[in-house]
């Protein structure tokens, strides 16, 4: 099957006669497949917590020198765009379901791996596992939920992928607060538990069944999806065993949507939300709390927040408009980090990070704590900013452009860029602070916001109550 072929672009579903499904189990299915994004969120928010618990542990408990502080925190992403990769060949033979099922395995067995430890090495291990679990959900869970949604709730139920991310996060951080970092592992097992119990019970997606010409699986799944067996399309014969092959980048509905999932992975890297996450600790610091792990929950809270919200707007505001906004926004707050370390470089302070975040000396405390309250209220329109718009919608909108005889390869490479790059602008941050100053540091953030908004402009296309054939359609120009 190559997208010039017609089929390609009729629609495999749609309700007959342009009635709404009545059931509403695709909304418990989207919940199982989330939890997998749930457990994604735990891990990444789960070194926060245990990283100091482990570093203040005194011999002969187990204990994190600074380097393999550095390790334990970064080589999840590592493990991530591992699994980015695989899951981009497990999705398209195994099924999404199968798929889902299978990365909570690495789940379970890295928290468990995490538990038992005796030395840094099986802490590695186990973030390692953690990792490859996580770059397998972020891939498999937003091809899943926009497989089985109908487009008037396709956005509400895709958004949720990022929100059980930052709810994840969250819950990492809260639970972190009242238990000790094996505890906490444990805790961490339960959603990947949950998630396989109930994803026994949910369908494959009818997209993917039907693919795979099993007829009348596809109109169980949608019997139980959706309440009715609707209208449908036969896919060409042999569409199921023709995968991706580097010919079909000559034709516009690969390429387009290809460049646009990848460069819509890399400016979520580049807004500069690994930076603002970096000093939201400092910066509070600076404004005078006296529990600098406040911080982390306030930016949790303000993420569930807000990615909720844009959650519920989704399927009427639409994505270009969300992602335009969110990156207006992020363009001022991170133009105001720029001022705010601009008017505070040079002199003493109490920041962990003297050399890049020091107010002036011949400033009044008074003076300094304004200043840092400043950079606290633009630190949250930013977050806020990031989580309405470009949080959710690169992972929304890479399950959505892409066609089904290529979305394993090019959600894969997606994946892959996502990880690669909050890798790297990770790593390469304080080299860039010690480059351009730290203001511009934020400054240049700043301006890869505003290529993010005239890219949005420009070649984002609208899926917002669209069928994904009618989106592979349009980049067609059928």
């Amino acid at each position: 099957m190559t997208p010039e072929n017609p089929e390609e672009t009729q629609p495999l579903l749609g309700p007959p006669g342009g009635s709404a499904p009545v059931s509403r189990r695709v909304f418990l299915a989207a919940f199982a497949a989330s939890l997998g994004p749930l457990s994604f969120g735990f891990a990444l928010g789960y070194s926060s917590p245990a990283i100091p618990s482990l570093r203040r542990a005194s011999p002969p408990a187990l204990r994190l020198d600074d380097d393999a502080a550095s390790w334990f925190g970064a080589i999840v992403t590592l493990g991530a765009a591992a699994g980015g990769v695989l899951a981009g060949w497990l999705v398209d033979r195994a099924g999404r379901k199968l798929s889902l099922l299978l990365c909570t395995v690495p789940f379970v067995v890295g928290f468990v791996v995490i538990t038992a430890a005796r030395d840094v090495w099986m802490l590695l291990g186990g973030r390692l596992l953690t990792g490859l679990a996580c770059g397998i959900a972020s891939l498999v869970a937003p091809v899943y939920i926009s497989e089985i949604a109908y487009p008037a709730v396709r956005g509400l139920l895709g958004s949720c992928v990022q929100l059980m991310v930052v709810t994840g996060i969250l819950l990492a951080y809260l639970a972190g607060w009242v238990l000790e970092w094996r505890w906490l592992a444990i805790l961490g097992c339960v959603p990947a538990s949950f998630m396989l119990l109930l994803m026994c019970y949910m369908p494959e997606t009818p997209r993917f069944l039907l693919t795979q010409h099993k007829h009348q699986e596809a109109m169980a799944a949608m019997q139980f999806l959706w309440g009715s067996e609707q209208s449908w399309e036969e896919p060409p014969v042999g569409a199921e065993h023709q995968g991706f092959q580097l010919a079909q980048l000559r034709h516009p509905g690969v390429y387009k949507p290809f460049i646009i999932g990848i460069l819509l992975m890399a400016f979520q890297q580049l807004s500069g939300i690994n930076a603002v996450m970096f000093y939201a600790e400092t910066i509070f610091e600076e404004a005078k709390f006296k529990d600098s792990s406040v911080a982390s929950i306030i930016v949790g809270i303000i993420q569930v927040l807000f990615t909720a919200m844009a959650a519920l707007i989704m399927d009427r505001a639409g994505r270009r408009l969300l992602l335009t906004f969110s990156g207006v926004v992020m363009v001022f707050s991170t133009s105001a980090f720029g001022a705010y370390f601009k008017l505070t470089q040079g002199g003493p302070s109490n920041s962990s990070h003297v050399t890049l975040l020091t107010p002036i000396s011949m400033e009044p405390p008074s003076a300094s704590v304004g200043l840092a309250w400043l950079a606290v209220g633009s630190m949250c329109l930013f977050i806020a900013g990031f989580a309405v718009g470009w949080g959710p919608i690169p992972w929304l909108l890479m399950s959505e452009i892409f066609p089904l005889h290529v979305k394993g390869m090019a959600t894969g490479v997606c994946v892959l860029t996502n990880w690669f790059m909050a890798f790297l602008v990770t790593k390469e941050f304080s080299s860039v602070m010690e480059v351009l100053r730290p203001y511009g540091a934020f400054w240049l953030a700043s301006a890869f916001c505003i290529f993010s908004v005239l890219f949005t402009l420009s070649c984002v296309p609208e899926t917002k109550g669209k069928t994904l054939e009618q989106i592979t359609a349009h980049f067609e120009g059928r």
